[in-house]
């Protein structure tokens, strides 16, 4: 794994902020989170998927109404 530096990492964020601008780099920044994120629950076997997947199935369907009869 290579070593990062702080200032390699500061010239990173710099560029960063020249590339995307104040207003795109907190969303930038979110989006990645939430990517990783994704991506290690996807490579990590969970205990709490297999919990999830019934309840989520076994959620009562919309009971359907028939329509009034017309005369």
């Amino acid at each position: 794994m290579p070593n990062i530096k702080p200032m390699e990492l500061v010239a990173v964020l710099v560029v960063a902020l020249l590339v995307l601008g104040p207003k795109r780099l907190p969303d930038a920044g979110r989006s990645l989170g939430r990517g990783l994120r994704e991506f290690k629950d996807a490579i990590s076997p969970s205990r709490d998927r297999d919990d999830q997947e019934p309840t989520a199935a076994a959620e009562p369907a919309p009971k359907q109404t028939k329509p009034a009869a017309v005369a």
